[in-house]
């Protein structure tokens, strides 16, 4: 397909009925931002109905190995009718369903019957297997999350050594309640005594509780309602103050501090090194300034001896602008992010709301990186801006599909909810087909068309200067270590905080701080990356375009190799359906850190070079 060809198609596509289903799944998608945000109270009258939804079951210790509630043998309806889900609650492996709890608003309940079981021996052991992995399960009252376990395990002695296992039979629903509307609601199990899942019961051999050739449980529930003084407006409040999961997210404000002096002082001591050494080069190098910027060579060595090579353009230039693009649009994605967190616009009882806004945004943004990529190709004189375009979309889409499917794959064979149904895959597949490709060949089609000439001071000669022999010191490998863990460890406190809240159950509230943090990771990653392309040059070394991308680049790697150490330290993890999907989806975060920052160190660079000889010739 040539250029000529690939523009007449784009022109139809931008007409015509497939403009208007463009249009129309960008609404779509905006719409579902919109909804991300929706935080209406619902009115309730005293004696209304009020649908308790059972949601899902799983290891304390795996958050996300998650299986649906009914796949336990508990009391269930005949026919289970599922609650409609946003694509966030899906995503979030969410499978809500209207359980056989009576509750109404304001009207207390005291050990009302739910049902009564008579389980098999499988069925015993079932139960009793869940509880040994320490199962809790998850119930939504009005969009509130409601955690319990669904048993206790008791260990005690050595010799002998007992080992008992019981199943809790009643729950105490407590409901906080503020006018008409519910602010709070929990689960507990206080006072009521459990029922012990003997090993082998269920094989009809007599007993308390056996008959009929099966063990007999009769499951009850109590309900008692209390007034609260919080608004429905603050009622997320009550919700951070409880902790069902032990409360990890303490703020360690000395730690934060230390690191922001540590970063202040980084980017002091980079600052003024580097104007005192350019000021230097700049009083030595103009002292017999006469010609043009094509006679600076004589005689000299330097930064300045490479300035006919160092705006030779590199090799492999479409990869280069399709990360560039990839990781303008990463920067772009988290600033909304943080932003949209930090002005409230995520209402915490609303599940997977920040993953609907990061699909949808991700889809939105698709522009920028196809503009970046195609603009600053076409300065460099590329030519196949289409494929240029092509490989701006699949940068990351296609890493992304593939860790899925192997991802997904392991959860469906393993039955956990956390499997993407096939409607929620096509919406998916449809929101980057309709939406997020279409609006890559845009974007790479207007910046193509208003791309410029590329500035560079000095012009470059055909024949390439030789590069001398470089110590170890300014060897690839050496600055990506030194430019990898210096934003690395500008994050590293916060990054603990990050990864147990994504991959643990707290609920992240710190977005005031999270958005310095981000703001000094681009600011050091800048620094570092002047610092090093200066050192770079100065050893005769004119090949900065890559090494700029990867010497902070480098830090994705750094971030994989803190998730090996938490997986192994900082939690409880294990099994093959949390490891695949904890390290299929760190190795994605690597890669999203790598593109953000190589991005950022490379525009760094090109603006401290750009600088540096524009400076010496109107000198």
């Amino acid at each position: 397909m040539n250029n000529t060809q690939f523009v007449s198609i784009t022109g139809r596509m931008r007409c015509g009925a497939g403009l208007g289903h463009l249009w129309r799944t960008m609404e779509l998608l905006c719409v579902l931002l919109l909804c991300c945000f929706s935080g209406w109270a619902v009115g309730y009258k005293q004696g209304d109905n009020v649908t308790l939804y059972v949601n899902k079951v799983g290891p304390y210790h795996n958050p996300q190995e998650t299986y649906h509630y009914y796949t336990l043998p508990v009391c269930r309806p005949e026919k289970v009718h599922h609650k409609s889900l946003s694509l966030g609650e899906v995503l979030d492996g969410d499978r809500m369903a209207e359980s056989l709890y009576h509750i109404q608003f304001r009207e207390n309940v005291e050990k009302k019957m739910l049902c009564q079981l008579t389980l098999s021996e499988q069925q015993v052991d079932q139960l009793r297997e869940a509880i040994e992995e320490l199962y809790y399960f998850e119930f939504v009252l009005d969009d509130i999350p409601i955690w319990g376990f669904v048993g206790y395990l008791e260990e005690s002695g050595f010799l002998p050594h007992s080992h008992k296992v019981v199943l809790w039979t009643h729950l105490d629903f407590n409901i906080e309640y503020n006018g008409d509307s519910i602010i709070f609601a929990n689960v507990s199990v206080k006072d009521v005594k459990p029922v012990p899942l003997e090993e082998g019961a269920g094989t009809g051999v007599g007993g308390v509780g056996l008959g009929g050739g099966g063990l007999t449980v009769t499951h009850t529930y109590s309900v008692h309602w209390f007034e609260s003084p919080l608004p429905h407006s603050r009622r997320g409040e009550r919700f951070r103050d409880y902790s069902f999961f032990p409360k990890t997210l303490e703020i360690h404000w000395l730690s934060i501090i230390n690191s922001l002096v540590l970063v202040v002082l980084l980017l002091g001591f980079v600052i003024i090194i580097l104007m005192r050494v350019l000021k230097n080069d700049f009083a030595r190098y103009n002292v017999e300034e006469e010609g043009s910027c094509d006679d600076l060579d004589q005689g000299d060595n330097g930064w300045k001896i490479i300035h006919t090579d160092v705006f030779r353009f590199p090799p492999y230039k479409s990869l280069l602008c399709a990360i560039l693009g990839v990781g303008a649009q990463f920067l772009t994605l988290a600033t909304g992010i943080i932003l949209m967190a930090l002005l409230g616009m995520f209402n915490v009882h609303r599940h997977g709301a920040i993953n609907s806004a990061a699909i949808a945004l991700y889809a939105l943004t698709s522009c920028v990186s196809g503009y970046v990529s195609c603009s600053f190709y076409t300065q460099i004189n590329g030519q196949r801006w289409v494929w240029n375009i092509i490989l701006t979309s699949s940068l990351f889409s296609a890493p992304l599909f593939l860790t899925w499917s192997v991802v997904n794959s392991v959860h469906w064979w393993s039955g956990s909810t956390q499997a993407l149904p096939a409607t929620t895959v096509l919406l998916l597949l449809g929101a980057w087909v309709l939406v997020g490709f279409p609006l890559t060949v845009i974007g790479g089609i207007v910046g193509k068309n208003r791309a410029g000439n590329f500035q560079a001071p000095c012009r470059t000669r055909n024949i390439p200067r030789q590069i001398p022999t470089q110590p170890w010191y300014k060897h690839g490998a050496v600055h990506m270590a030194i430019g990898g863990f210096l934003p690395f460890s500008a994050i590293s406190v916060e990054l603990y905080y990050i990864f147990a809240t994504v991959w643990g159950r707290e609920h992240y509230t710190l977005y005031g701080i999270l958005l310095c943090v981000f703001a000094i990771l681009i600011s050091v990653g800048a620094c570092i990356s002047v610092a090093l392309t200066y050192f770079l040059l100065s050893g005769e070394d004119y090949r900065w375009w890559w090494r700029s991308v990867l010497n902070t680049g480098s830090t994705g790697i750094f971030i994989f190799v803190y998730s090996v150490f938490y997986y192994r330290n900082r939690s409880s993890m294990s099994g093959p359906v949390q490891s695949t999907e904890f390290f299929g989806y760190s190795l994605l975060t690597a890669m999203v850190f790598s593109l953000m920052l190589g991005s950022v160190s490379f525009w760094a660079s090109l603006a401290f070079i750009r600088y540096i000889y524009r400076s010496l010739k109107m000198d």
